[in-house]
């Protein structure tokens, strides 16, 4: 026991990058070796030099995202105008997992078109480089993986180290990076464990390399965080622990000395911040605002501000602004670890403050305790996406739970009666990926890659002409905006690169879902996700003014399409809403109270 928490392991790891050279500088092999690792490339570079040193010719490769590395490290591109690429299709996995595992390749080559093609059913990508010449070179590239069961017991298709030796050896090679992620899985009960959060401390020695285009990075420290959190919640799940309240926080370190893990299991400890002044100006703010200074800014707007609780303590306040129009429910930080709505709500309710007859209830921050996890993660790694302080401090996605802090969006929607829900969402900025556990995350498969600033409109039955109305035009209105047109027009082209699965429509650019049904309680809800996870600077704050507008027009929008019921509005009384039933004709243009 430490400070109250339970430590279930603590132990160091020997790097395998250092056991094979100094097996190989001990034993010089026959031939030629080549080798796969979760390092990077500097120190792969450095071990092979020291290998050359001695009169060893190694190949030491990346296991991660090997195509992708072929062509940063090996291939020639001298005077090459196309490229095709036959990626596996290998029968344990998505049939696009290889597909999407080339990502962003298309976008790093400008100079050369790249086309990709299915291929066979094995772990080999086949390569040709056709000259300017009208020559043509072609290239194998091995992606080292295993056949694994999975956290739910299900067969994947995992990546793994190799190793080969001309006229010895060729096969798998445990690596430490491996035996950490095993390990970590089977220091935890799959029943869960009688605490409050679950900590997991690793330290790594591969350091992230930046790809040079958009967010894009090769970080071996956030596909750990990504494959830890999510397979020990699986684990959790298929063993029966998946009931008991828990918050999993994996803290993963890069460019380490040593290679070490740490479980613990205890009460949260995270320090409350001090009250501040709010941010001047919202406009200006290029990173995610804490917890303190957002509830600054509330506090400053004027109007009644409520208050729920969260589970770990924290307070949820939200603000009601009665007024003569239709009301709405703006809210954000669903999942905390989606930051960009959290300042267009405030920004746009700031707007809306200002008008007189405006009718809103706003929550700038639904998940008090996911959103301050990911203050504390991101101090340490700002540009990983941080799944873990997506959910509540008991596991649950928001939406869907029994936490006290849902009681905000429930009692403003009561309160202020509001038909139409603005819910303010972010998704990651750049590849998410799961190495260990399949590659794809599951369940998260249409997420890998980014599509831009999209729009999903969910209705209850009855409500889906207005629904589609309001899509459309919101969209319109989006897309009208130059900036956000063309980055989304940049990350659109790129996934049509690398996906084949496009299950949308695109409206003026702007990628839209319309779906129906009772899992959420507005009859009219609309979602943005704009990819905001890792994001900084000019881009993040390109976002936050994306997500006002959003509000904004969605407001103007709704409450034209509810005009020809307005002579029949009465205001509620606080506290009061009315049935469906009794006040709408649901698909009409009369559809609003």
């Amino acid at each position: 026991m430490t400070a109250g928490r339970t430590v279930l392991l603590a132990r160091d790891f020997e790097r395998t990058l250092d056991a094979l050279v100094a097996r190989l500088s001990a034993d010089p092999p026959p031939g030629p070796v080549e080798a796969w690792l979760f390092e990077d490339r500097a120190a792969r570079a450095e071990a092979e030099a020291r290998l050359a040193g001695l009169g060893i010719a190694a190949r030491i490769r990346t296991a991660y995202k090997p195509l992708l590395a072929f062509f940063r490290e090996e291939a020639d591109l001298s005077g090459v105008r196309s490229a095709v690429v036959r990626y596996p299709r290998h029968p344990a996995t998505h049939p696009d997992r290889f597909l999407l595992e080339t990502y962003p390749l298309a976008m790093l080559l400008p100079d050369v078109a790249v086309r990709f093609e299915p291929g066979g059913t094995g772990l080999t990508y086949e390569v040709e480089l056709h000259e300017e010449d009208g020559g043509c070179r072609r290239h194998q590239v091995f992606a080292p993986n295993l056949v694994q069961a999975g956290s739910f017991g299900r067969p994947v298709l995992v990546t793994s180290g190799w190793l080969r030796i001309a006229g010895s050896t060729d096969g798998p090679l445990d690596t430490e990076y491996a035996a950490l992620f095993r390990q970590a899985l089977d220091a935890v009960p799959a029943t869960g464990v009688a605490a409050a959060r679950l900590e997991i401390r690793a330290d790594i020695t591969a350091e992230d390399e930046p790809l040079g285009w958009g967010d894009e990075v090769l970080s071996l420290a956030e596909a750990l965080h990504e494959d830890l959190f999510f397979a020990l919640r699986e684990r959790f799940q298929a063993g029966g622990g998946g009931n008991r309240p828990l918050q999993i926080v994996p803290d993963i370190r890069s460019g380490a000395a040593a290679i070490g893990l740490r479980i613990t299991a205890g009460l949260p400890d995270d320090p409350d911040e001090a009250a501040g002044p709010p941010p001047a100006p919202l406009a200006l703010c290029k990173r995610p605002l804490p917890l303190a200074e957002v509830q600054a800014a509330l506090q400053a707007m004027g109007g009644r501000v409520f208050q729920a609780r969260s589970v770990q303590g924290r307070p949820v306040p939200w603000l009601h602004k009665p007024g003569s129009v239709e009301p709405v429910l703006i809210s954000a930080a669903q999942h905390g670890n989606e930051t960009s709505g959290v300042i267009g709500a405030l920004r746009a309710a700031a707007v809306l403050m200002r008008r007189k007859r405006a009718h809103f209830a706003l929550i700038p921050v639904e998940n008090v305790d996911g959103y301050a996890l990911h203050q504390r993660l991101i101090a340490q790694n700002p540009r990983h996406m941080h799944h873990a302080a997506r959910y509540t401090a008991t596991g649950a996605d928001l939406s869907a739970s029994r936490d006290d802090e849902r009681l905000a969006r429930l009692t403003a929607l009561r309160r202020s009666g509001a038909r139409l829900h603005l819910n303010l969402h972010g998704y990651p900025a750049h590849e998410w990926t799961r190495p260990l556990s399949g590659y794809l995350p599951a369940g998260f498969e249409q997420w890998t890659i980014p599509r831009g600033f999209f729009l999903i409109v969910t209705h209850h039955p009855g409500w889906g002409r207005m629904a589609s109305r309001l899509m459309a035009t919101l969209a319109r209105r989006l897309g009208a905006d130059p900036a956000l047109a063309l980055a989304n027009a940049r990350q659109l082209a790129t996934l049509r690169q690398h996906s084949q699965a496009q299950p949308f429509r695109v409206i003026a650019g702007i990628p839209c879902f319309l779906t129906e049904g009772r899992h959420y309680e507005a009859p009219l809800t609309v979602i943005t996700e704009a990819p905001d996870e890792t994001v900084h600077g000019a881009e993040f704050r390109r976002l936050h003014t994306a997500q006002m507008r959003a509000v904004l027009h969605a407001v103007a929008i709704y409450q034209k399409l509810c005009r020809p019921s307005r002579k029949r509005y009465r205001p509620r009384p606080p506290g009061r809403s009315w049935p469906v039933a009794r006040r709408h004709r649901p698909g009409s243009a009369r559809a609003c109270p």
